[in-house]
């Protein structure tokens, strides 16, 4: 039951950014079919192991007497997890044909309202072209008229944000992005294998696991001479 609630959200999360990220319509049929074998197969499995517990059957053992009477139950536990195998497959053979075959993903198929779905699937590497006004938490439900519509005044040579003031968001600082490069997906994993999993596992981990991604991120953030002269000549005082 526990892993049929947590792989669940994670089937339904990758249906949903599947568009998005691979710019193709995963089959609604096979889909529906893979859900009700997942759901039928995995209570199918693990129930009968609730009522195993409670005759006496202990966990992790691959082996018991007949007379035991455990057989029935054990039984109907492997076709169950025999049934979500069959999902499994099915769910892998979906996504196959969805990459090949299928039609192209809209913009925004769900009707989402969120900013990621305003770009088309898959985004392109820059997303927007220029930075959206969002006046709400919901801007592609609650497109306002009359306004701005995106973000004028920044520099087109370089990339900059804008930061705004907290109550009334009016335009305040130009700030520079870092430029591209490996370093983000370097200090991505640095986070994530040594010092998130090592933490897990190691008291130690949570003190020497920042070490990788602190120099990872010192890296990305280093300042390069080029680029500072870049930003200094846009800069403009008040």
């Amino acid at each position: 039951m526990l892993i049929g609630g947590a792989v669940f959200p994670l089937l339904g999360a990758f249906f949903y950014w599947f568009p998005k990220v691979t710019g193709r319509m995963m089959g609604e049929r096979m889909g529906r079919w893979q859900f009700w074998l997942f759901f039928i197969g995995v209570n199918v499995t693990f129930f009968p192991m609730h009522q195993l517990g409670l005759q006496g059957m202990p966990r992790r053992i691959y082996t018991y007497l007949a007379e035991s009477g455990w057989g029935t139950l054990n039984l109907v536990s492997i076709i169950g997890a025999v049934v979500v195998d069959m999902s499994m497959l099915l769910f892998v053979l979906n996504v196959v044909l969805s990459l090949f075959r299928r039609e192209r993903a809209a913009e925004n198929p769900w009707g989402a309202p969120t900013l990621e779905w305003a770009v088309p699937s898959p985004p392109p590497p820059f997303n927007f072209v220029v930075l959206p006004v969002v006046s709400s938490r919901e801007p592609l439900w609650s497109r306002e008229t009359g306004g701005a519509t995106h973000v004028s005044g920044l520099a087109t040579g370089t990339r900059e944000g804008l930061v705004t003031t907290v109550l009334d968001a009016v335009p305040d600082v130009r700030y520079i992005y870092p430029s591209p490069g490996i370093w983000p997906f370097v200090a991505a994993l640095a986070v994530a294998g040594c010092w998130l999993i090592w933490s897990i596992f190691s008291a130690q981990g949570a003190l020497w696991g920042m070490i990788p991604p602190t120099i990872a991120f010192i890296a990305w953030f280093w300042p390069r001479k080029r680029e500072n002269d870049q930003h200094l000549a846009l800069e403009k005082r008040p």
